[in-house]
């Protein structure tokens, strides 16, 4: 089954309350996946993360957890987000309301496992999560992968990054004190256009990380021209492959930001 190996609980907060399934030991990595849901490679990405030295956390925020994907699950579940009030997927300055249940979500994880803080991984609709999340000081290590919010039907959703004014100043705020940002996408994604990974060097300088991997015509890692998603549906594992590299630099990503260093020999 896709989910083997994670242990599964249910986590409320204010009223809402959402499966939330576990893997791994070590500080937490909150992952939140894309449409439809908690699909077997999103499964796969998890437990990768986990048997890197991470306790990973997977919130079921829409879907079948471990369904697998095909275009009528995907359409089905696109609609429900779409009239979902937990996600403002037309806002081009707004934050999701869902993203308090997941801050809510993250700092109980940190108060269990401690350590710097926790990582956050977005996916797609969650991407730009990665950043609201940013506002709570227990996310030291965000990480948005294909950001699709707001869609990018006109020019200005383009280079839009689904986030309150006051949340995008405590963003830049935090990215001041030494916070930085990973981004990944693919560069000819029409759900996640260059303007917007634009919009993130602009506004957070050297506190973002962007990394484009090249999906153009004859490209060296032979990804289709309209790929997506990096970790998951794209993915491959294969040594050299520009995917495989990508989720190595996650890895190491939450590995500077997220494992305290040791502090040596008693003298």
């Amino acid at each position: 089954m896709p989910l083997d190996g994670f242990t599964e609980t249910l986590f409320q907060h204010n009223e809402v309350a959402y499966p939330v399934f576990r893997r791994g030991t070590g500080s937490g990595v909150v992952i939140m996946p894309e449409i439809p849901g908690l699909t077997p490679e999103t499964a796969s990405l998890g437990r990768r993360i986990a048997d890197s030295g991470f306790t990973v956390v997977l919130p079921s925020l829409f879907g079948t957890p471990g369904k697998g994907f095909s275009l009528p699950y995907v359409g089905k579940q696109f609609i429900r987000v779409c009239i979902s009030r937990e996600f403002h997927v037309l806002a081009s300055h707004r934050s999701s309301p869902i993203t308090d249940w997941l801050r809510a979500l993250c700092r109980q994880v940190h108060a269990e496992l401690g350590g710097p803080g926790v990582g956050v991984l977005g996916l797609c609709l969650t991407g730009n999560f990665a950043l609201s999340l940013m506002v709570d000081t227990v996310v030291m290590a965000p990480v948005m992968s294909e950001p699709a919010l707001p869609f990018p039907v006109t020019p200005s959703r383009k280079k839009a990054v689904h986030l309150s004014p006051e949340d995008l100043d405590r963003v830049r705020e935090r990215v001041r004190d030494g916070v930085c940002v990973l981004g990944l996408r693919f560069t000819h994604d029409p759900m996640c256009p260059g303007q917007r990974f634009s919009t993130l060097r602009r506004e957070l300088g050297n506190g973002f990380e962007g990394i484009e991997i090249d999906s153009g015509p004859g490209n060296p890692g032979n990804i289709r021209r309209f790929a997506h998603s990096v970790l998951t549906e794209e993915f491959r594992d294969e040594e050299g492959h520009p995917t495989r590299a990508a989720l190595e630099r996650v890895i190491a990503f939450f590995q500077q930001r997220l494992i305290a260093p040791s502090s040596g020999a008693d003298e």
